[in-house]
């Protein structure tokens, strides 16, 4: 089930497959963003608010195998002759994700771990807006900057090339890489934070406003295991840090409550902060579908779009 409601008016009809558990086993990352995008934009074309982001830009001639539903029947009606709507982005941006790799984004309870979804996560990110035209590239970060592809059209394979052999690798910390990093965006477009921010919100929104002061339109998606939304733990038993590998022996049940209670708080303070410094947020749980995250990526892009 995704995590847009299947009746709700944003669900993306015929996206609700995309089982990132499944995906993670196939383990091709071109054909992973390949097949979920196809099937991202085939459940646009079937709902009311496709074209996100898109603006006609010219006609070409008919060839068969052509999506039908693209041909300009008005122009038919007048000239006898089928042609197509070709479509591209607003303006050819630069769109790049920051990718978190520290130590613990290696954590899963599901069959994925954290970054393993996130990889997932940036490969179909960068191959929709590679569709659209724009320029893609990638940052991989832990306490400092680990990889750094800069933003171009032909750059989606060497992106999905560092994306395929990334490791998750030393503790983390979000200040100094990403301020070390705005200095690397001074040019207006589009970045991705993708993170389980796992540092004091006052701590986290210090990070990342930088990136967004520059000119940048700022997405932040917040990656957490259901385990650690839910703590869906039993027996009592060690409990490690997975930055410090310090362990602590805890009783879930005496404790979950209070457990809560604070990530609950965590993600709200994280919600109103970025909120404040107009930044969009979004939290992911790994154990849901990915329309979710693309469906919010491009509303996003279209309000923005709108405004200016």
């Amino acid at each position: 089930m995704s995590l847009l409601d299947a009746h709700s008016p944003s669900a993306v009809p015929g996206a609700r497959f995309m089982d990132p558990v499944v995906l993670a086993r196939i383990g091709n990352l071109s054909l992973v963003a390949r097949a979920v995008v196809d099937g991202f934009i085939n459940g646009l074309h079937k709902a009311p608010y496709f074209g996100a982001s898109v603006d006609f830009a010219e006609h070409r001639g008919y060839v068969p195998g052509d999506d039908i539903r693209r041909v300009d029947w008005r122009l038919w009606a007048r000239t006898d002759r089928y042609y197509v709507k070709e479509y591209e982005a607003e303006s050819n941006m630069n769109f790049s994700v920051l990718l978190d790799v520290s130590k613990s984004m290696d954590y899963g309870t599901i069959g994925i771990t954290k970054l393993d979804y996130a990889r997932i996560l940036t490969a179909c990110l960068t191959n929709l807006v590679h569709h659209q035209r724009d320029r893609v590239g990638f940052v991989a970060f832990d306490d400092d900057v680990v990889e750094f592809v800069p933003p171009s059209a032909k750059h989606m394979e060497t992106v999905l090339h560092v994306l395929d052999r990334l490791k998750p690798g030393r503790p983390g910390s979000l200040r100094r890489p990403l301020h070390k990093l705005a200095e690397h965006f001074g040019r207006r477009g589009v970045l991705v934070v993708i993170s389980d921010f796992y540092e004091d919100p006052e701590t986290v929104v210090d990070a990342v406003t930088p990136l967004r002061f520059r000119g940048n339109d700022l997405v932040v998606f917040h990656v957490l295991d259901p385990a650690e939304i839910e703590f869906g733990f039993s027996s009592a038993s060690a409990f490690e840090d997975l930055e410090s590998g310090e362990q602590i022996p805890v009783v879930p049940e005496a404790m979950r409550r209070d457990y809560m209670s604070l990530v609950r708080a965590h993600i709200d303070a994280l919600q109103q902060r970025f909120s404040e410094v107009r930044v969009d947020y979004t939290l992911l749980d790994t154990s849901k579908p990915l329309d979710h995250a693309l469906f919010r990526y491009l509303t996003g892009r279209e309000k923005k779009l709108r405004l200016r």
